[in-house]
């Protein structure tokens, strides 16, 4: 084993992070960028969930997923006679695997070409500045500057329900788990059972979703919510939203769940998988944090003492990705900033903090949602008077052309006389087609406080889905086209 334990060491570490996630190997990379000795720790594979269980090879499946429900739709619509015979699910995985694999391999050689010293095994705090890493190669480090835990989320399970990847599967193993299944209970109408309702209905299968909340995305726009609602039911799946699940059972071939409806009555689903999406739960056992004087609150994060360095009440020790609680909304891409900041603040190279207000929001089911800003609910419940305007994507051709309706919902300040949106935009809700895909422009428009006028000046391309963000711009502006 290798002993880096004195940090007057000439090969002692300036950063030593644990967990090469998303938000682990963004810090890495950064820091190593500006000059600082970086030891990663990852006792898995460097990228994470999102790579390997998460982000990449879910969108490769939900872009299969595009070409299947596209197939059905030539036929249907545009009168080009085409059908899916089959889906060759070893082929599909294969290439799902590929994608994953060749993705690795670059995150693995940027490392390694940008000097970080990855170290496979577990890795646990010993003090405020030392890491144990166990195995072949590891040994005792003591970081120079700080220590980095970016050591992720797991998915929660149901209480006496363990996930056996076959019948009973998380969002860890349910694209993993053998075949395509007949039928899908997805328990959970966040964005990861949204997403993995829409893949399994896209594959053929008949398809249930169970939200305890009133309406789907819970956290998002209520009318993001309704919209997305009426899209699925369109697409034949059974949504059930203010329901419960109260109990289940094992079949041999299946899972047989209770479930209680907002009216008080009892149904009962059988399907051959449920499928568990209700949240996520960060990784700290085994982390040590309470040999260097941390602990975790009540919901089992680690809290930042300094949201402005995501510094932790132990100076030196800093927390990236889901190990960190709300307001950062544990998603990948702001994992990526946190790692950023993380970096650059133990280098001492000025760095702005994470904006959480302008982190855009998307869900990959058909259709889609793409979310930036405050919700019309939220800017209210803060008293601010509030300038809304909804359109309709089909009031573009391109939108008639995709013909999956949606909508862009705009929530802007009205700071002018007669409540004209003259304020600043607050807030840009998409719901269609590809909108994950147009949600930057927006994302860059609330976190510049550019007014309606502002981005009414901006001529959008024709045609294009973007006309309609552009349109609802220009109606709150007071020079639209088409007043909706």
């Amino acid at each position: 084993m290798n002993t880096d334990s004195l940090t007057d060491r000439p090969d002692a570490p300036d950063v030593v992070v644990i967990g090469g996630g998303t938000g682990g190997y963004s810090t890495a990379l950064r820091a190593a960028a500006l000059g600082l000795r970086v030891v990663l720790a990852e006792r898995d594979l460097v990228g994470g969930t999102c790579l390997h269980r998460g982000c990449i090879p879910s969108k490769a499946m939900l872009h299969a997923a595009e070409l299947v429900d596209g197939i059905a739709e030539a036929g249907a619509r545009w009168g080009v006679k085409a059908s899916v015979d089959a889906v060759d699910w070893d082929a599909l995985t294969a290439t799902r695997d590929d994608i994953v694999a060749r993705n690795h391999q670059g995150v693995s050689g940027t490392l390694a070409r940008a000097g970080v010293r990855v170290v496979h095994g577990s890795a646990r705090l010993t003090g405020p500045r030392s890491v144990l890493v166990d195995g072949p190669e590891g040994g005792t480090f003591t970081a120079r500057r700080g220590i980095v835990l970016a050591t992720g989320s797991r998915p929660r399970t149901l209480p006496g329900l363990p996930a056996d990847g076959r019948r009973v599967v998380t969002s860890d193993d349910a694209l993993f788990a053998p075949g395509l299944p007949g039928s899908v209970l997805v328990l959970g109408g966040g964005a990861i059972g949204v997403e993995y309702a829409s893949f399994h209905r896209s594959m053929g299968a008949e398809v249930t979703l169970v939200e305890a909340a009133d309406r789907l995305l819970p956290l998002e726009d209520e009318e993001v919510g309704r919209h997305l609602l009426r899209g699925l039911k369109r697409r034949g799946i059974t949504v059930r939203t203010g329901s419960t699940l109260t109990g289940t059972e094992l079949l041999p071939d299946g899972v047989r769940a209770t479930v209680v409806t907002p009216k008080g009555e009892e149904a009962v689903i059988e399907a051959e998988r449920l499928l568990v999406a209700v949240g996520r739960a960060p990784v700290t056992d085994g982390l040590g944090l309470a040999a260097a004087g941390l602990a975790v609150d009540e919901r089992g994060f680690v809290p930042p003492a300094d949201w402005s360095r995501l510094e932790t009440a132990v100076p030196g020790i800093h927390v990236v990705g889901d190990l960190l609680p709300p307001p950062s909304p544990g998603l990948a891409h702001a994992s990526f900033a946190e790692g950023l900041l993380v970096a650059e603040t133990l280098a001492g190279v000025p760095s702005r903090p994470v904006d959480y207000a302008t982190v855009p929001r998307v869900t990959y089911s058909s259709p889609q949602t793409a979310s930036v800003g405050l919700s019309e609910a939220a800017a209210r419940a803060r008293g601010l008077e509030i300038k809304v305007n909804t359109m309709p994507l089909t009031a573009t051709a391109k939108g008639m052309v995709h013909g999956q309706g949606g909508i862009v919902k705009v929530i802007a300040a009205a700071d002018g006389a007669g409540g004209e949106a003259t304020g600043a935009v607050l807030g840009v809700h998409l719901v269609g087609p590809h909108v994950s895909e147009m949600i930057a422009e927006s994302q860059l428009i609330v976190a510049w406080d550019a007014e309606p006028s502002d981005v009414a000046q901006q001529v959008h391309a024709h045609p294009t889905l973007s006309e309609a963000v552009g349109e609802a711009f220009l109606t709150l502006a007071g020079r639209g086209l088409h007043q909706h």
